[in-house]
């Protein structure tokens, strides 16, 4: 039975058992939610169990559970079991949701699935539950018709949406269970429904506040303007400094370790739908700027970049006042690439702001959050395996699309436990995740199912 046939054959159990997972409302972020997030998470372990899992087990964290689950393949040879050559794929999901206030713009309740118009609609529908439901059931499919030949380890969280405080000890404490040659995640999107594309990159971070410390009360403007420096002045002028009229960081040694974007996939960024003109109309800008050299889809995906996210400081209320501010602070942030260490260029920020700072101020640069970029390569054989997991299932190749977001969690997986992932999502930008009616194409679902049952079988093959 084909993939399509499986999924025709099993529709209505395959929505029931999704909308199981979507009437648990596992908000993570919320403490009066503590009790639904172990509901879900046992709810999980009875559908990996029933998709054909040999074990599965709800695991204890420092905060909500895991779910793990696993299948040994049967893989014979000559009616030997064969155990060398079969590849182990890791599947990560999680299985917490963003909170579904404000309640008034639903149009329908969030935690009671609705289909209108080809689309389902709930919290959770794309992110992450529904997601989650193609690799369970893609797997399913795999093991109920015999095809399967990888093992398979799931491992769905519960803290993805907060942050994933536990993943990394996680991970550190269970490296052996967890071991795979790949990992495989969808909780990325695609480029569009007509433009399948397969995620290869995503951003790092590193984040700062900076405050900048100058006489010891607001003075009168009149009396000491042009005598006394001004933090707020001075804060603008170090921020200024950060960044060259070409777009360029200025920071010493911020572009040693940034990889060029090779020439394939730069040909594949230039064939992906894309209006400039479009683009600045919908944000309502003249013109848009960059790093020379580097197309706008370039500049925000596979090269770094610097921003003020906040500034403050001195009189901002309604009227006029003549201060002299005694204080400045802005927050700022870098998007890096794969090969920069965040915690390398905190300290190459903090030791350039503080090199930089005019005499007559004080500035104390305070590090807040960071993480490390992530670039899969295109010539590996799970990404192969990929595409033509998404070519069987969409009837084009997909394009490679780095995305210019941070999931600090895939950079984790590769530097605890030692292999790449792969990121086969399969959300639209209209699907609205984190809002409100958010929604699920159920063509894309379906198709996503058999695009993951093409990545088992060529996966395979492949080793």
């Amino acid at each position: 039975m084909t993939a399509k046939a499986y999924i025709e054959a099993h529709r209505a159990r395959f929505m029931e058992e999704w909308a199981s997972l979507i009437r648990i409302p596992s908000v993570s972020c919320q403490p009066e939610h503590k009790a639904d997030m172990m509901r879900c998470a046992e709810r999980w372990k009875e559908l990996l169990l029933a998709a054909g899992c040999q074990k599965a087990e709800v695991m204890p964290s420092a905060g909500n559970p895991f779910v793990y689950a696993e299948y040994k393949a049967d893989v014979r040879r000559n009616d030997v079991r064969c155990t060398k050559g079969v590849p182990t794929v890791l599947v990560y999901a999680h299985y917490d949701v963003m909170p579904v206030e404000p309640l008034e713009l639903w149009h329908s309740d969030p935690w009671e699935p609705q289909i209108r118009d080809g689309r389902l609609y709930a919290r959770g529908a794309d992110d992450d539950k529904g997601q989650a439901m193609i690799q369970a059931k893609a797997f399913e499919y795999m093991v109920h018709e015999g095809l399967m030949a990888c093992n398979v380890k799931f491992i769905f969280e519960g803290e993805e949406e907060i942050g994933s405080p536990s993943l990394e000890a996680f991970l550190e404490d269970h490296k052996e269970l967890l071991k795979a040659d790949i990992i495989l995640v969808s909780d990325t999107s695609m480029i569009g429904k007509e433009t399948p594309s397969l995620t290869t990159g995503l951003r790092g971070l590193a984040y700062w506040q900076i405050e900048v410390d100058g006489p010891n009360r607001d003075l009168h403007s009149g009396h000491f303007g042009g005598a006394v420096k001004n933090p707020v002045n001075a804060l603008c002028e170090m921020i200024a400094k950060v960044v060259d009229s070409e777009g360029r960081i200025t920071i010493p040694g911020f572009y040693d370790d940034v990889l060029p974007i090779p020439d394939e996939e730069r040909k594949m960024i230039a064939q992906i739908p894309f209006d400039e003109d479009a683009y600045k109309r919908a944000i309502d800008v003249d013109e848009v700027f960059g790093e020379k050299g580097y197309s706008t889809l370039e500049r925000n995906s596979c090269r770094p970049s610097f921003d003020v996210c906040g500034i403050w400081g001195g009189y901002t209320g309604e009227g006029s006042k003549t201060v002299l501010p005694s204080k400045a602070f802005a927050k700022v942030s870098c998007r890096l690439v794969a090969n920069q260490d965040h915690e390398q260029i905190s300290k190459a920020f903090i030791d350039y702001i503080e090199s930089i700072a005019p005499k007559g101020v004080r500035v104390k640069v305070t590090p807040m959050h960071g993480g490390q970029g992530y670039v899969c390569p295109i010539d590996i054989p799970a990404y192969k395996a990929a595409e033509k997991g998404f070519e069987a299932a969409f009837g084009k190749r997909p394009l490679a699309a780095r995305r210019g977001g941070s999931i600090p969690i895939i950079a984790a997986f590769e530097q605890i436990l030692g292999r790449k992932t792969i990121l086969m999502g399969f959300g639209l930008e209209q699907n609205a995740i984190h809002s409100p009616n958010e929604s699920m194409d159920m063509e894309v679902w379906e198709k996503g199912i058999v695009a993951v049952s093409e990545f088992y079988k060529q996966f395979a093959n492949s080793i």
